[in-house]
């Protein structure tokens, strides 16, 4: 292993610091198979960012406020455009404010489970504010550059908490259909102007009965790209169609990957709403010209 990685074991006697087994397996399980090589530069943060995995289940275990400062306190440090701090996150832990939030969001039964909902925020409103006792316009708080920003910085804070749970031993699952009623939503949510949920996230400790596995994700080559994009992509892009359609298969169900992602963009409907984003996001005070 590497010195940096010997180094913060030894600062920490408490971490375990990952075998060269470990890595291995855990690769195996992350991409479905061989394939992916292993490195050395490997320690505890990596092994369990590779181990990530949505939960959907939840025990009776609540997250202490103490667990959850720590927590957002950790996405604040997350990188952010220019110093501008475009994001915001509301906490929902009230459970009658769970249930009436539910449908707006995709009605999924494991979202008023958790003990903790979240609303990831894209945030121009304390921009705004500032341009407003300034005497100043806030033109380019019109852009499609200070919308892309804001979404931006809401899911890299988003990130560092996912990481930062996790690292604790909780889970969490990303909610996309946090935009499928947008404007409802930033009403339920009493968002000032300038501001839109970016997206939801569930946090609570995952129910000893929860057997979800860690979904494949694509090999490296796929994604990865070296000097120049390379746009030879269809032989990864089967054999991952192979290995993810192998992963439902030990469930017991009949998964055909490509014919998901393309059925997907073929029609809006499966879009539950969001092909009208443009528009809420204007009705919300974010143009986005």
């Amino acid at each position: 292993m590497s010195e940096a990685a010997d180094a913060t074991t030894s600062q920490n006697p408490d971490l375990h610091q990952p075998t060269r087994d470990e890595l291995v397996e855990a690769l195996r399980v992350r991409f479905g198979g061989d394939g992916a090589p292993a490195f050395d530069a490997v320690n505890p943060t990596i092994l369990r960012q590779l181990q990530h995995r949505s939960v959907r289940r939840f025990s009776d275990r609540d997250v202490t406020d103490d667990e959850l400062r720590a927590i957002l306190t950790a996405a604040q440090a997350a990188s952010t455009s220019s110093n501008q701090h475009s994001w915001s996150v509301i906490v929902v832990r009230d459970q009658a404010r769970k249930e009436q939030l539910k449908p707006l969001i995709g009605n999924q039964p494991f979202i008023d489970k958790a003990p903790v909902l979240l609303f990831w925020i894209a945030d121009l409103h304390r921009s705004a504010v500032l341009a407003e006792r300034a005497e100043q316009p806030f033109v380019g708080g019109a852009l499609l550059e200070a919308t892309l920003v804001a979404f931006i910085d809401a899911a890299l804070a988003a990130q560092n908490a996912a990481v930062a749970a996790e690292s604790l031993g909780l889970g969490i699952t990303y909610i996309g259909g946090a935009r499928n009623h947008p404007e409802e939503t930033a009403a339920a949510l009493a968002l000032p102007s300038h501001a839109a949920v970016a997206f939801g996230m569930t946090l609570g400790w995952p129910s000893p009965t929860d057997r979800a596995k860690i979904r494949p994700r694509p090999l490296p080559e796929v994604v990865v790209h070296q000097e120049q994009y390379d746009a030879d992509v269809l032989p990864g892009l089967d054999a991952y169609a192979e290995r993810i359609n192998g992963f439902f298969a030990d469930y017991g169900r009949e998964f055909d990957w490509e014919s998901y992602i393309t059925e997907h963009f073929a029609d809006y409907a499966d879009f539950y709403g969001r092909e009208r984003l443009r528009d809420a996001l204007r009705n919300l005070g974010l143009p986005s010209n």
